[in-house]
């Protein structure tokens, strides 16, 4: 019942992490003297760091034994309880009476409210969750309130099953009046489920098992990760920390850090094989019993997206790994002195790099003065994430590893999760996640049904952050060497943004069709991450022994099966977009942000069309791949 967070954990590999997509960055112009440029300004590795924020919760509740948690869940069990009594088995009859327009609008109200009510709840228990998983109190507190959640919402499984069972004409014509036409673009979107219900009892049976089956997977692999830790040099590091060493300019630490990982993972790799291996068949039987043929058709439904549309998106950038990723990590390797780049170098800082780190007030200049140049509008809601403690950034033992952005509830606001140390790439992520905070703030007012956003557009809110930050980056750097480090540094992360989360895509797919003829060893799964990583890093990085068991800990694996693809989307969508804005920029940030504040009440080729953009057209996708082959270009006649 509660909305999901927008994760970058997979970018996390790579843009939180080292090994999926790297940390995100964030830059903003900080009280620098004259002279000095952005991305130098105020770094100064001896500094002492500014005290990171910590969130507050207490917009949601005041704590986790607080009376007004018990309180909601009782009230949400009576509404849900209630609902059913008052709508269960009268939705066709009601509906074709005289004045039943008016009656299902009071429904669909009704059912509103109480996934407001939910969302609260379960937003709270799993950002206070996120927040410490392996306090046993608050893991406790996760549990219960997910348990009260599954078994209240069992009473409102009906609802939209029965819904969907309403004559077209009979529905249309309810939708004519304006109480029930507000709700159209949820009904209709409702109705697109329609070929993949099951009957209603096989429907709460689902439901219920999920505690005990999937559910209860992603909890283990949470805890699990949470809970690893890496032995480097003479320290005992959590997961974040570690792969943050893999960015560190000592070689000898980058190493030390993936061989750590590599050993713990190994250790543990029957638990993570077996994680794996049961998602992958409950999503099976799940997919089987619905009728849905491709391993992907799931996600591609949820994220209103057709097949070929994605299919074409993976193709174009699988043919140009050579051109991208391959020339690039070539370069790489060249300003190293080197032939090859171990594959723990993949996301070293570049040897002309500016050293030091970013200080928390000045990450957080960078990207508001970025968001204002764009417009005020937008800084002006980030800045509320600053000011009234909406983000939570220091690194924690227990914390979750990479960075998200939760829209809890539209009676509220979203909250951002990241695990800020400082590196350029920190700030980018800042960027990325404000982008979906921005994105989640606008498209509230649509309401609990219609404000969440299929993932594709979701990350092109945040990516279309990210860039605007870097170009006002880049813009403002005139020293050509930290030019090239700031170019550079926007390549690594568009090919971890795209080429990296299309290689998770076809690792994913691959797992997946395999697993539906048997169990995969986690030798087997090992391999398959291998030949995926080969193919799309080349032969400029060096796969050495141990690298096989890092698909264990990038999480959207495990939470949101084929979810990767959207950041490749939103990516390319985002370079289309930014070309757009470059060559008219009179009136552009207000279709922008009215294309964010529609939320989900339109698909997304309606919110393109103003932009004069068309993702199904199969030249799409070759130009927003252009803009990162044009970058390289750049690079490679810098030297």
């Amino acid at each position: 019942m509660a909305k999901s967070a927008t994760s970058r954990t997979a970018k996390t590999s790579s843009r939180k992490s080292s090994s999926a997509k790297s940390a995100p960055r964030k830059v903003v112009p900080g009280k620098a003297k004259a002279g000095k440029t952005a991305a130098t300004a105020g770094r100064k590795a001896s500094a002492k760091p500014a005290k990171l924020p910590e969130w507050n919760l207490t917009d949601l509740y005041p704590a986790i034994d607080a009376p007004e948690v018990a309180a909601d869940l009782d009230r949400l069990d009576a509404e849900c309880t209630s609902f059913e009594a008052d709508f269960k088995g009268r939705l066709a009859e009601e509906t074709a009476k005289d004045g039943g327009a008016l009656w299902l609008a009071g429904a669909v109200k009704r059912y509103e409210a109480i996934e407001d009510l939910a969302g609260r709840l379960g937003s709270y228990a799993g950002l206070v969750h996120a927040g410490d998983s392996v306090d046993p109190v608050k893991s406790k507190f996760y549990g219960d309130v997910s348990e009260r959640l599954t078994a209240a919402s069992v009473h409102l499984l009906f609802f939209t099953l029965e819904l969907n069972r309403v004559d077209n004409a009979v529905l249309e014509r309810a939708m004519q009046t304006p109480e029930l036409g507000h709700y159209r673009p949820w009904i209709e979107d409702l109705r697109k489920d329609k070929p993949y219900q099951l009957e209603d009892r096989i429907e709460q049976l689902f439901h219920e098992k999920s505690q005990t089956g999937y559910g209860a997977f992603n909890r283990l692999f949470d805890q699990t990760i949470s809970s690893l830790r890496f032995k480097v040099g003479a320290k005992e590091l959590a997961i974040e920390p570690t792969l943050n060493l893999m960015q560190d300019r000592a070689p000898a630490k980058r190493k030390a850090a993936a061989e750590a990982l590599a050993k713990t993972f190994k250790a543990n790799e029957r638990t993570f094989a077996l994680i794996t291996n049961t998602l992958a068949k409950d999503k099976e039987i799940s997919d089987r019993w619905r009728g849905f043929e491709d391993v992907a058709d799931s996600r591609h439904l949820a994220n209103r997206v057709e097949r070929e549309v994605v299919d074409a998106l993976v193709a174009s950038v699988r043919a140009a790994y050579p051109k991208l990723s391959h020339r690039y990590y070539k370069l790489k390797a060249g300003w190293f002195k080197k032939k090859k780049l171990p594959y723990w170098d993949r996301n070293a800082p570049l040897p002309f790099a500016a050293t030091g780190t970013i200080a928390w007030p000045e990450a957080r200049n960078m990207v508001l003065t970025a968001y204002k140049a764009f417009s005020p509008e937008m800084a002006q809601i980030a800045e509320r994430f600053f000011n009234d403690r909406w983000i939570d950034a220091p690194v924690r033992p227990g914390k979750a590893p990479g960075a998200f952005s939760h829209p809890t509830t539209p009676s509220a606001h979203p909250y951002v999760l990241m695990n800020y140390q400082g590196k350029p790439r920190d700030v980018m992520t800042l960027a990325h996640e404000l982008g979906h905070g921005v994105h989640q703030v606008l498209a509230a007012k649509n309401g609990a049904l219609m404000a969440p956003t299929p993932l594709t557009l979701a990350e092109t809110a945040s990516v279309f952050g990210e860039m605007l930050t870097f170009r006002r980056l880049l813009a403002q750097t005139k020293d050509r060497k930290q030019r090239q480090a700031l170019l550079a540094g926007k390549v690594e992360d568009m090919i971890n943004t795209v080429v990296r989360q299309i290689a998770f895509y076809s690792f994913e797919r691959a797992i997946h069709t395999e697993r539906r003829s048997g169990e995969l060893t986690a030798q087997r799964i090992g391999e398959i991450w291998l030949s995926v990583q080969g193919e799309s890093l080349g032969p400029a990085i060096e796969i050495k022994p141990g690298y096989e068991s890092f698909w264990m800990y990038i999480p959207h694996f495990i939470h949101s099966p084929f979810y990767v693809y959207a950041y490749a989307f939103g990516d390319c969508l985002v370079n289309s977009l930014y070309a757009v804005y470059e060559h008219a920029q009179e009136g552009f940030a207000e279709r922008y942000l009215a294309m964010l504040a529609a939320g989900g009440t339109k698909h997304y080729s309606e919110l393109l069309a103003p932009f004069g953009l068309d993702a199904k057209n199969p030249s799409f996708w070759d130009g927003g791949l252009s803009v990162i082959a044009g970058m390289i270009d750049e690079l490679e006649a810098m030297g």
